[in-house]
């Protein structure tokens, strides 16, 4: 049989005896292992950088990120979407992940759904995906169908696209604007990508997003002060965040977060400037969002 020339689909040559270890060696070698994602993804940085600044200026015009992929290619799309309206407040309708198989290939495998080309293709039409969006395909292998349908819709649509694939000299990296190679090799069970080649994937997904949302003003200093409080464990981290980024006490962050409607970064506005809600959300839009452009420019844009 001729070889698969695709790395991820390779065995891993170190570890042939591998039902053989005790439990505690086991465990060493599945977590030693997973060092190989930081540095693939390490060496992606300029990539994935090169990627954030490209999707800035449509993500500014109203743009969407959209994520395409199948399998765990396909989960790890839907937490990354999902997870930025809690942390950053981002608008669910601005984060559109689309998988192989529909909502129910999250929880169960939906056979035979990978390999088809047109499906993809139809969810991003379905979609709406336009020129302001960015298209992210992810895929370990590189040749999965169904993500090169979207990428070739997405293409068609205007939109910027970005692949993620773990194998050099694939279909995907070639078909896209901002290809991002994690070249994670053989997995040590041989073939399971949802180990190594899924950690790296996470957290190149994990690193694009959350510099974007930086870039974008959702972020002050290193405080996440667009986070959307609907817990108690989120509102005791709000009013931790506007103590630390103001120095007040807790009764006066408490109090500025219940003028500003649970927002911190109006909060934080409001009690460094000394103004009131309404004068701290003006001076908010006037900077595009950004709380430290309105601290610097201490008018606030204001005439």
């Amino acid at each position: 049989m001729t070889p698969d020339p695709r790395r991820t689909e390779g065995v891993h040559p170190d570890h042939p005896d591998l039902d053989r270890l005790a439990v505690p060696d086991l465990v060493r070698v599945l977590a030693d292992d997973q060092r190989g994602a930081v540095t693939a993804v390490q060496a992606a940085a300029p990539a994935i950088a090169r990627a954030v600044e490209l999707a800035l200026p449509r993500l500014e015009r109203g743009g969407r990120l959209v994520y395409a992929g199948a399998g765990t290619s396909g989960r790890l799309g839907v937490l990354d979407a999902t997870e930025l309206t809690p942390t950053f407040s981002w608008p669910t309708e601005r984060a559109v992940p689309l998988i192989a198989g529909g909502s129910r290939a999250i929880r169960e495998a939906v056979e035979g759904a990978e390999d088809d080309r047109a499906a993809g293709a139809a969810d991003v039409g379905a979609a709406g995906v336009g020129p302001d969006d960015v298209l992210i395909g992810i895929a370990a292998s590189g040749t999965t169908p169904y993500v090169l349908g979207a990428l070739d819709a997405g293409r068609l649509s205007g939109a910027l696209t970005v692949g993620v694939s773990n194998n050099p000299g694939t279909p995907l990296l070639a078909a896209v604007d901002c290809p991002v190679l994690l070249d994670t090799g053989p997995e040590v069970i041989s073939g399971s990508t949802r180990l190594k080649a899924g950690t790296a994937q996470k957290i190149a997904l994990n690193t694009f997003s959350s510099a974007v949302m930086v870039r974008l003003g959702k972020v002050y200093g290193n405080l996440m002060v667009d986070v959307r409080a609907t817990n108690a464990k989120l509102e005791g981290r709000a009013v931790r965040l506007v103590c630390h980024a103001t120095g007040a006490d807790e009764a006066s962050a408490t109090a500025a977060l219940a003028q500003s409607g649970g927002s911190v970064k109006t909060a934080v506005v409001m009690l460094l400037l000394g103004v009131g809600a309404a004068a701290a959300t003006a001076r908010l839009d006037a900077h595009r969002g950004h709380a430290r452009a309105v601290l610097e420019d201490r008018t606030g844009g204001q005439p």
